[in-house]
Order: C-alpha cells, then sequence, then structure tokens
C-alpha cells in the first residue's frame, strides 16, 4: 500500500513538473450577451436621508458639466481606455470631501495601482475641486456602501459606486440626479449555446428557468445582480429559485470563477461585464 501512495505522489508531482494541475479545469474564454439587457436602470450618486444642501449642490454641479459636456467626455475617455486620470488619497481624511466607493466596478471605480480612477472618481475630484475641498476616497464594498450612506453614523458625503436608485434604497437615502442609463447582462462560456436562441430578455429568463438545482449564477454582493437572480419583492424582482446564486465581493472573482468552471454564469452591470470578460479573455490563448 505504501509502495502504492508513493507511486501516485510522483506521479502527481511529475504531472505538476510538466505544467499540469490534478482535478483543475483550464480556463476558458467568456461571453457578454450584451444586445440582451435584462433590466433598465440608472446609476445616480448616494446621499444621507435629508442631506438637502449636498443634494442640492451635487445635482447643480451634475447640471453644469452635463451641459457644458464635461460628463460626456469623462464617460467616452474610460469607456473606450484613453484616459490616464488617477487619483491618490492624501495621508488624512481630516477636512476631507469623504467619499464611500467600492473600487472593483470598472469603468466607473476601480484601481491602477495603489491609486483610484474611473468615471466616478473623476467626477468625485472634480465635484471637490469645485468646492474647495480636498477628495478622501474610501474603498470600503458594494454592499457596505449601501449600508453607509443609509446610516448617520459616519462621515461619508456621497455614495459613488455605480448605484442604481430605485425606490427600496430610496427608503434610506436620498439620490442625486441620474447621469447614466445602465442594465443588467448575462455572462456565458463563449462555448455555452444555451442562450444562442434567446432575442429578448424574456427568453433568458426562461433558459433559466429551465436549469437544474446545481446551476450556479455569480453576481456582485448587494448588487441589482444579486437582487435579480435571487429575488427580492422590493426591488421587483421575482428571482430563479430554481438554481442557486451565489455571492461575490467583486464581479471580477465571479467572472474569473464561471472562466474556470466553477459557476454556470455570471449577472452583473453591462459596462463592468465588457471590461471584465475582456480582461478574463485576454489572458487566455
Amino acid at each position: 500500500m505504501k509502495k502504492l501512495v508513493t507511486l501516485a505522489l510522483v506521479c502527481v508531482l511529475g504531472l505538476s513538473a510538466l505544467g499540469f494541475t490534478a482535478c483543475a479545469a483550464e480556463p476558458v474564454k467568456v461571453k457578454v450577451l450584451d444586445e440582451i439587457l435584462l433590466t433598465e436602470e440608472s446609476y445616480a450618486f448616494a446621499v444621507k436621508k435629508g442631506d438637502t444642501e449636498t443634494k442640492e449642490s451635487i445635482d447643480a454641479f451634475m447640471t453644469k458639466i452635463e451641459e457644458d459636456g464635461t460628463l460626456d467626455s469623462i464617460i467616452n475617455e474610460f469607456f473606450d481606455g484613453t484616459s490616464d486620470f488617477t487619483y491618490t488619497n492624501p495621508s488624512s481624511s481630516k477636512d476631507c470631501l469623504m467619499v464611500a466607493t467600492s473600487a472593483d466596478f470598472p469603468p466607473f471605480e476601480y484601481k491602477a495601482g495603489n491609486a483610484f480612477t474611473g468615471v466616478d472618481i473623476k467626477i468625485a475630484k472634480l465635484y471637490a475641486d469645485s468646492l474647495g475641498k480636498t477628495l478622501y476616497v474610501d474603498d470600503i464594498g458594494f454592499d457596505q456602501v449601501i449600508l453607509a450612506m443609509g446610516q448617520d453614523s459616519n462621515d461619508y458625503v456621497l455614495g459613488m459606486a455605480g448605484i442604481t436608485k430605485n425606490e427600496e434604497r430610496e427608503k434610506s437615502m436620498d439620490f442625486s440626479k441620474e447621469y447614466y442609463e445602465s442594465a443588467q447582462v448575462i455572462i456565458v462560456k463563449e462555448s455555452d449555446t444555451a442562450f444562442d436562441d434567446c432575442k429578448t430578455a424574456a427568453d433568458v429568463e426562461a433558459v433559466l428557468k429551465a436549469q437544474p438545482k446545481k446551476y450556479k449564477v455569480g453576481t456582485q454582493k448587494g448588487t441589482t445582480g444579486y437582487m435579480y437572480s435571487n429575488g427580492d419583492e422590493g426591488f421587483g424582482y421575482e428571482g430563479f429559485g430554481n438554481l442557486k446564486t451565489v455571492q461575490y465581493d467583486a464581479g471580477a472573482l465571479a467572472v474569473k470563477d464561471l472562466s474556470n468552471g466553477k459557476i454556470n454564469a455570471v449577472i452583473i452591470d453591462l459596462q463592468p461585464a465588457l471590461m471584465i470578460a475582456k480582461s478574463v479573455n485576454a489572458t487566455i490563448e
């Protein structure tokens, strides 16, 4: 028996030396079904409930940059990958404009090395400049951004994290004017043909409802994608009780697990879906 165990170990080590990993699936490319929008939603910046001064101020600023073309310019430069903007926090947050974010949501907020970048971060920097204040960005994760902006016991002035504005969230926080129209989409393996005949959101939902309980859909914690897949009465989503909705700290982690065969699909916002899928596919020959 000892000889057999030793032989098996030698074989595994030998395979590893040759570049093989036992029981590990090779990563595969993924595809975004970007022509089928599963939801209709709008992003806005979260403001503390009842903070009319900040709401009026950020609304006036957003109206200004929308009218003078700055907003479109910022969105375009991050969507086409031409922006070189980054922001590094000061050493202290004292007297700064405090913004809560989740820097895992390209192209709206993400990290470039140790610095922050993205559509929302650049808007935040310009807004802070307009107030004569220094910006401080706190990367706390999306679900914590939602939680923090619904409480008064912290110093955050704005939540800027690609947040979908809806009636359920408006119960605990206020919002700026809407600045971007978005939607949830589904990502699957490039070889997956289950959705090939789908033309509408209803078609995609029908395919999902036909899946067995072992079918896993990855989503980011606290996001609309999670509500859509898991079901949420307040958000108006029925969900898919026949399958398992898996929550991740970041959409990129979900897409990597999809590529590695650990889950069957991912539901996240359109623009992050396109950027994350492109990044994951670029690592696969």
